[in-house]
């Protein structure tokens, strides 16, 4: 699994004082850039060098984040395909799970237009961090 401390800033705040809505995907986002790495060391988005396609993501709100505490964002592989895999994510605030979410990335070649099978050797690192959901 890994981590990432987020202080939320001060634009991240909405009319009734949370954290809106808006800044939760993108917060997820930067968690993702770890496993990213994994695949693309030096996150190189060329097409010829970079391998991953977002094919679906969602989000469930489950408590509202406030401006005066840090978030913690949990990244993990929920789920490991044939050439995809699933991304799980949790937003934790003051010990308690605020958001949750997941992104389905495929492994894909963007100058074939096909997905690829993941390689034995980063199936073995995405294995590291593989929390299979109940």
């Amino acid at each position: 699994m890994f981590t990432l401390t987020v202080a939320p800033r001060f634009g991240d705040i909405d009319g009734l004082r949370h954290v809106n809505n808006t800044v939760i995907p993108e917060w997820f986002e930067m968690g993702r850039n770890p496993i990213f790495r994994i695949f693309t060391p030096d996150l190189d988005l060329t097409p010829e060098k970079w391998r991953l396609i977002m094919a679906r993501t969602e989000f469930d709100f489950l408590g509202e984040m406030y401006f005066d505490g840090d978030v913690e964002i949990r990244t993990y592989i929920a789920r490991l395909g044939n050439s995809s895999f699933t991304i799980g994510h949790e937003a934790w605030q003051r010990g308690e799970l605020k958001a949750k979410g997941k992104a389905v990335i495929v492994h894909y070649d963007f100058m074939e237009k096909k997905a690829l099978p993941i390689p034995p050797e980063i199936r073995t690192r995405l294995e590291e961090h593989l929390i299979e959901e109940q």
